[in-house]
């Protein structure tokens, strides 16, 4: 496929997930809870998480954010539902270094969040990227804290 190609159906996915963000909303049941801020550009995002033992049962999001930052979310809550903690902070680890350029990453590794890798050519916008991952992150090892790419 053409480079051409491959960013329009890069954009049709973030602009999709951007207007219609999977797992929108507090999850039943969920026990875990984090706030992500980024105060350069306003996007705001609360995370939410229920652990069944160590396994991430359900995730969703609430807040508002840029097209990047909501549809990493929405892609976020659908690749760590039911994965291991453990998993989902490897994923995130991967996302992480493939966004910012900071480690060799196969960007097929990463599945669905392939479509954000663009974003490492526009260092600003890899806060909106990872903003709703840090406060996962957060949810999971650290309940409650408030997090800012600050």
């Amino acid at each position: 496929m053409e480079s051409a190609e491959l960013r329009e159906l890069y954009q049709t996915v973030i602009l999709d997930h951007y207007k219609k963000p999977r797992n929108f909303g507090r999850p039943e049941g969920a026990d875990r809870e984090a706030e992500g801020r980024n105060p350069l550009c306003g996007d705001h995002f609360k995370v939410y998480a229920k652990l069944d033992g160590d396994r991430v049962a359900a995730v969703g999001f609430e807040g508002s954010g840029c097209a990047i930052s909501t549809a990493s979310a929405s892609l976020m809550t659908q690749l760590v539902a039911g994965r291991s903690r453990e998993e989902a902070h490897a994923i995130f680890t991967r996302f992480h270094d493939l966004v910012t350029g900071s480690g060799d990453v196969d960007p097929a590794s990463v599945g669905k969040l392939e479509v954000l890798a663009g974003v490492r050519e526009f260092p600003a916008r890899v806060k909106c990227a990872t903003l709703a991952w840090h406060a996962l992150e957060a949810a999971l090892d650290r309940p409650g804290e408030s997090v800012s790419t600050e």
